[in-house]
This record gives structure tokens, C-alpha cells and sequence, in this order.
């Protein structure tokens, strides 16, 4: 039986980690298949050092766009064959925090890189692997960065300035258009109770059966 993939997606400040985390304690209830957790950059051995790189705040030797891309790249190539791919092909239920909608969100929209390169790159690195599912946690930019500043010190991307926070959500509107099947928008203004319970119908209704 082949697993599934579900993403969460979101920009700075969302839920989606919190979120993603209630959603695998409740799937976990209700099934006897693993139910796994995992991120991007950062599901592999080699996934936590590139994130490192990436998330680190940097005084000179800043990443550029192209470099950061493709740092994002080899992360992703990295964990869909390390650790997606084997763990779908047993029957796990993997749920995971950001996938290549961050890539077209942050490096394309909001970096303003060509979509269709980056396209060709997801599909590189991805082999053909496409989420079963996408939650998008919808906030105002505004209202996700100052969540940030209350949590701690910033990194990297979190550092951006409010025009580039605004684009990457501009970006996520779009692609939620073009595959609104698959791409479910979720208000992260929420309660995060509401946003759980909503969460959890769509699961019940997308994975086929009862589980409550």
C-alpha cells in the first residue's frame, strides 16, 4: 500500500509547524500506519546542515538568490530520496513543513526568480513526487512577523523586509488558484482549536474513511 504525502504551508508566523504537529498526534489515534513527521530544508542528516546555511543570519557572504535556490534543491533532491520516497513505499502517512510550494512562494515570487526554472528544479528534485494534500495557513504578513518577533531572536528569511513577506504570500494566492483541488487555504487568523478541527474533517473526508 503506498503512503501519503501531506504538506503544510505557510509564510513566517502561520501555525503550520503547530498545526502539523496536532495533525500527526490525532492521525496517529486513528491509524494503524506510521504516521511521520519531517521538514524542508531539513529531513536529512544533509538537510540540517544546508539549513543551517540557509536560516543563519549573516553579517557579509550573503546567499544569493541562485545559490539559495539551489541550496533548497539539493536539500529537497536529498530528502525525497533518503527519506520520502521509502517511507511512502511502506505505507507511511508522512506529514511534512513546506514542500516545493515554498520554493515557487519564497525563491520565485518573493525572490523574483524565473518560476519556470524553478519548476524544472522542483521537478529535478522531486523525481515526480507531488504532495497528496497541501494546507495553507493564510496570514497577513504583518501579523506573522510580529508572532516572530514575540517568539525570539529572527533568522535569515524571517529578516526580510515587509515587501518581500508580502510577495511570498501573493505567491501562495496564486498557486492555491491554479490547483485549488489540492491546495487547501486555511484562515491562520483562527483560533488554532478552529484551525485544528477544520484540519482534521479534511483529513477524515481526503484519506477515505472514518477515523473517528
Amino acid at each position: 500500500m503506498a503512503g501519503q504525502l501531506i504538506v503544510f504551508e505557510g509564510i513566517e508566523g502561520a501555525g503550520k509547524t503547530t498545526q502539523l504537529q496536532r495533525a500527526a498526534a490525532w492521525l496517529r489515534s486513528q491509524v494503524a500506519v506510521p504516521v511521520l513527521t519531517t521538514r524542508e530544508p531539513g529531513g536529512t542528516l544533509l538537510g540540517q546542515e544546508l539549513r543551517h546555511l540557509l536560516l543563519k543570519v549573516r553579517d557579509a557572504d550573503e546567499i544569493s538568490p541562485r545559490s539559495e535556490l539551489l541550496l533548497y534543491a539539493s536539500d529537497r533532491a536529498q530528502h525525497v530520496d533518503q527519506y520520502l520516497k521509502p517511507n511512502l513505499a511502506q505505507g507511511a502517512i508522512i506529514l511534512c513543513d513546506r514542500y516545493t510550494h515554498s520554493t515557487l512562494a519564497y525563491q520565485g515570487y518573493g525572490r523574483q526568480l524565473d518560476l519556470k526554472l524553478i519548476q524544472q528544479l522542483n521537478a529535478i528534485a522531486t523525481g515526480g513526487l507531488q504532495p497528496h494534500l497541501t494546507f495553507w495557513l493564510d496570514l497577513a504578513p504583518e501579523v506573522g512577523l510580529q508572532r516572530i518577533q514575540q517568539r525570539g531572536e529572527p533568522n535569515r528569511l524571517e529578516r526580510e523586509a515587509l515587501a518581500f513577506h508580502q510577495r511570498v504570500r501573493q505567491g501562495y494566492l496564486s498557486l492555491a488558484q491554479q490547483d485549488p483541488e489540492r491546495m487547501i487555504r486555511l484562515n491562520a487568523e483562527a483560533p488554532a482549536e478552529e484551525i485544528e478541527q477544520e484540519i482534521t474533517k479534511i483529513l477524515q473526508k481526503s484519506l477515505g474513511q472514518p477515523l473517528s
